[in-house]
């Protein structure tokens, strides 16, 4: 599970680097591989300032001979939860599920109850759904004020995996004599950062959103979780 909070309004853009800190990439021993390993979440303000994007990772390091055959589990549930009150408590859910190449999206609504288990709210929330894009253009569906993407896209995390090994692990790793303690500026060549995640995809679900539709207050917290049907 990761957790972020983010600022409804101008100030969203100014922590968005924040958000790479919750980033996790396949190191989380009871998804580790998995089909419902989360690799990242984002929080944004949509190109209409009125709205609010929500982006939700999973399988990460797909290479992109992969990537075509690459899909989302259909025992999957996908959760998008939102506290608009902060007592961390989930005031609001909106739920990802795909079936047969479509993914479906119920909410946002109230969770039926919090926790471990979860509800697919088919029967009371809002539906809506688009076709997941397997491969060529983007395929975004707009219905009841929301727009909808579901599909590979290149892994926008950058990190020098590599160095942060070194950094971690004492001693001097890549034998220079010095034991390294930093991270290396950005560029190309020697003595700078390298993104070890270049060239790999991840299977993304984009959810953008009317701020109103979320709270009216001046932050939201967002969090997400991935479920496996029982």
């Amino acid at each position: 599970m990761k957790k972020s909070k983010i600022l409804i309004g101008a100030a969203i853009l100014t922590i968005a680097g924040f958000f790479a800190i919750a980033a996790d990439h396949i190191d989380a021993p009871a998804v580790a591989g998995g089909t419902s390993d989360i690799t990242d979440i984002y929080a944004f303000e949509g190109q209409n300032t009125d709205n609010i994007v929500f982006v939700a990772n999973v399988q990460g390091l797909i290479t992109p001979a992969n990537t075509a055959s690459a899909a989302f589990d259909e025992n999957v549930l996908v959760e998008f939860n939102i506290d608009n009150d902060g007592d961390a408590v989930a005031d609001l859910v909106i739920q990802a599920i795909p079936r047969d190449g479509v993914m479906y999206f119920f909410g946002p609504i109230a969770p039926s109850q919090s926790g471990l288990n979860s509800t697919i709210l088919a029967d009371t929330a809002i539906r809506n759904e688009v076709q997941i894009t397997t491969g060529g253009s983007a395929i975004v569906e707009t219905n009841n004020g929301m727009s909808f993407f579901a599909g590979p896209r290149d892994d926008p995390f950058f990190m020098d995996f590599f160095r942060y090994v070194d950094i971690v692990t004492p001693g001097d790793d890549d034998g220079d004599g010095e034991e390294e303690t930093a991270f290396l500026p950005a560029g190309t060549g020697d003595g700078f950062a390298s993104d070890s995640f270049a060239g790999t995809n991840v299977l993304s679900i984009v959810v953008e959103l009317p701020k109103s539709m979320v709270g009216n207050g001046d932050s939201v917290n967002i969090w997400v979780e991935t479920k496996r049907k029982q």
